[in-house]
């Protein structure tokens, strides 16, 4: 008898245990309500109806609604749905849908069952508000902000060595991109916004171990021994260190960056010392006399081009000699730079020499432009453009196509713009006082039977000086 009790009675058991597992399983049937462990967006709504989980979950976001916004270092801030005016709303049908899927599934529930739905809110706030609390935000005040900070190459110290400066991990954010994260977790009914997440703050992009970065310090730290010396003929003038260091930016991009604006004014400088293109000169002529010429001949450095030849050479961090780069050269650096070959045109005196090392070579009298009807033939020092045969030159193109004048002629040799020396076979004689009244539109007139032979001797870029 106790043995068929105890078997009884286990029976008993284990028919009870069956049932209990049934009834939290699964119920048969079609109900109105949510089952046991449902929530919709974390929010629990078991055992309600669709009017009543609707109005909870309405509820719940209009009045206890508030975003959490995840920072560095452990901060939070929080937007409360009611500083907004928060109201959300499930989409039409999204409650009725879940609860037909529970009653088809057989309303399971349990630590197995998926009765954990997330929905896309349909929410409503004011714009303006949350505008103005994402305005109002502590992240979004600069003034407080720790600046992030690239590990970088400290600035120039007279005597100090440049050393790498760690990079700085601050709490600055772009402020759009805070307010967009924001914006859309309102918009989606998210409970907790992280900015790291988002991307919202300024990243550091360089360290201190980096390695192009310590190449850059070395490199400028070799800078603070170098020197340029730049060369002018038997002058020279030496660029020192401790100006080059005051021109050093570093970066990490393993190149040295330099201040554009000193770099260029050095070379400035240095033109202002050095050009000579356009100034005053002393020009002793033929008969002797000491006269002024001045033009465009002469040395003019190309600062554009200097400018960033001198950078390349400073991020080499070695002492370097050179000369600059020009835009316009002369024959020799000295006063007397046009050398000691060139073609001579004394406008005074109405003559014309050819030099050739530092020797008179060739003569012969000229008729230069007509004072009379202000055709002058300009002073100054020039170089031979060209040197041609066989030339028609003709003067300005009337109306009716033809030309004031036209001259052909035998050799011609323009030294400025239009403006040139050439065989004249309709004079003559030459030279005296006959360009006072009846000389050229602004050339150098020479008797045809003189001309062959300077044609034979001048070349292109030959200095040509014209003085009264």
């Amino acid at each position: 008898m106790k043995k068929s009790g105890k078997y009884a009675m286990g029976r008993l058991l284990a028919v009870w245990m069956a049932v209990g597992v049934l009834s939290l399983t699964a119920y048969g049937g079609e109900e109105d309500t949510f089952v046991q462990g449902t929530t919709v967006n974390g929010l629990g709504i078991s055992g309600m109806t669709v009017e009543e989980a609707r109005s909870h979950i309405g509820n719940f976001y209009s009045n206890e609604y508030k975003l959490v916004i995840k920072e560095r270092n452990g901060v939070t801030e929080t937007i409360q749905g009611k500083d907004i005016g928060y109201t959300t709303g499930l989409p039409e049908g999204a409650l009725e849908e879940i609860l037909q899927k529970e009653n088809d599934a057989g309303r399971v529930f349990g630590p197995d069952a998926g009765n954990s739905y997330r929905i896309q809110l349909q929410s409503t706030y004011s714009q303006e508000a949350l505008e103005a609390r994402i305005g109002g935000l502590n992240c979004m005040d600069e003034s407080s902000a720790v600046v992030t900070r690239d590990a970088h190459v400290s600035d120039y110290q007279e005597g100090q060595p440049f050393v790498i400066v760690p990079e700085v991990r601050g709490n600055n954010v772009y402020p759009e991109k805070v307010a967009q994260a924001v914006r859309e977790a309102v918009t989606a009914g998210e409970r907790e916004v992280s900015l790291e997440e988002k991307g919202c703050y300024h990243q550091v992009q360089v360290r201190a171990e980096d390695e192009n970065l310590k190449n850059l310090c070395d490199t400028m730290n070799r800078c603070r021994e170098m020197e340029i010396t730049y060369v002018f003929g038997e002058e020279s003038e030496v660029l020192k260190a401790d100006v080059i260091c005051t021109w050093l930016t570093g970066t990490a991009d393993g190149e040295i960056q330099l201040d554009a604006g000193k770099v260029a004014g050095f070379v400035a400088e240095l033109a202002g010392r050095h050009d000579t293109a356009g100034t005053a000169r002393t020009f002793r002529a033929a008969d002797g006399r000491e006269v002024s010429v001045s033009g465009a001949y002469g040395w003019r450095i190309d600062q554009g081009a200097e400018a960033a030849a001198l950078a390349a050479m400073v991020r080499t961090g070695q002492s370097q000699s050179r000369e600059p780069q020009y835009a316009t050269a002369a024959a020799l650096h000295g006063e007397q730079e046009w050398g000691q070959t060139y073609v001579e045109i004394d406008l005074t005196n109405q003559h014309v020499y050819m030099v050739k090392d530092g020797a008179v070579v060739w003569d012969a009298p000229c008729v230069t432009g007509n004072e009379a009807k202000g055709h002058h033939t300009p002073a100054g020092i020039y170089t031979l453009a060209y040197k041609q045969q066989d030339r028609v030159l003709r003067g300005a193109r009337r109306a009716d196509g033809s030309y004031e004048y036209e001259s052909p002629v035998s050799y011609w040799m323009p030294f400025n713009g239009g403006i040139g020396l050439h065989d004249a076979n309709w004079r003559g004689s030459f030279g005296g006082t006959i360009y006072k009244t009846n000389g050229s539109h602004g050339c150098v007139n020479l008797p045809p039977d003189r001309t062959r032979a300077l044609y034979d001797l001048v070349y292109q870029g030959i200095p040509v000086i014209c003085y009264h």
